[in-house]
């Protein structure tokens, strides 16, 4: 299996880290905020936010075209600071929430999948960052 580099998508919330890692963590607000464009939903999410402890987001297109599971189980959890995760197909991402004059930059670094293009899993992810910063900060 061919290694690739790890891709790094960021954000700056207008919010205290509290407030952000609570909006990144609960399943009330998880389903608002997973998806990367207005045609997509997130219905169902479950999270056991701990070392060890598993999540399952399900995704899918509001016409019911497609759907899928996002599921993992959690490494490294440390909280206000850190979120490390192995997804089913064993790829890695960890999350950084870092607090600087009461907003919190996040910073997500996951391992590309194969089936598509870098620029569009990138693209996808930061979508969907962009989407939670837009959550938190009118919620």
């Amino acid at each position: 299996m061919e290694t690739k580099t790890p891709i790094t998508v960021e954000a700056t919330i207008n919010e205290p880290v509290e407030k952000v890692w609570q909006y990144w963590a609960a399943p009330e607000h998880i389903t608002k905020w997973t998806f990367a464009s207005s045609d997509w939903h997130a219905p169902y999410a479950e999270n056991d936010l701990q070392t060890g402890g598993k999540f399952k987001t399900r995704m899918e297109a509001k016409d019911g075209s497609f759907g899928f599971d996002f599921e993992g189980t959690y490494s490294e959890v440390k909280t206000h600071e850190l979120i490390a995760y192995g997804l089913e197909d064993g790829r890695q991402v960890k999350i950084t929430f870092e607090e600087v004059d009461g907003k919190t930059k996040l910073t997500e670094t996951f391992d590309p999948e194969n089936q598509n293009p870098l620029e569009m899993q990138k693209s996808g992810w930061q979508s969907i960052l962009d989407n939670f910063k837009k959550y938190t900060e009118e919620n």
